[in-house]
């Protein structure tokens, strides 16, 4: 049987005790994770490791979540195929329709609980188009 290497996930957090924790579990779950600490990390990651998943906060200095979120969204090759989850703060209804509008797949509030977190990485992989 032939194993398959997990799919890539990239974090983009620029509080370093967040992006620890979600990539200590998410590799301790096999993920292969990159860590971004702001957006142009996060564009230049995003270009060379072509994640299947991408778990993005808002609030960043420099350029935010909303605007990465849009970047990765128009990328030529790998815009539609990547699914994004915004990891935020913000809470209210307006900010997760912002997300969508935006280009979010999903949002999922802070505090992180660590086994929603899991659940919903495992939920949007599933719906990740194989790369032919």
């Amino acid at each position: 049987m032939e194993n398959t290497p997990a799919p890539a996930i990239l974090v983009v957090d620029d509080n370093d005790d967040n992006a620890e924790i979600v990539r200590t579990l998410l590799e301790s779950r096999g993920f292969a994770v990159f860590v971004a600490r702001d957006g142009d990390e996060a564009m230049t990651l995003f270009e060379s490791a072509r994640p299947a998943l991408v778990l993005l906060d808002v609030r960043m200095p420099g350029r935010s979540g909303w605007e990465v979120c849009r970047l990765m969204r128009q990328h030529p090759e790998h815009g539609r195929a990547v699914r994004i989850v915004m990891l935020t703060a913000l809470a209210a209804w307006n900010d997760k329709q912002s997300a969508i509008q935006t280009g979010a797949d999903d949002y999922i509030t802070k505090p992180i609980d660590l086994a929603e977190l899991e659940l919903r990485v495992r939920r949007n992989l599933a719906l990740v188009s194989p790369q032919a």
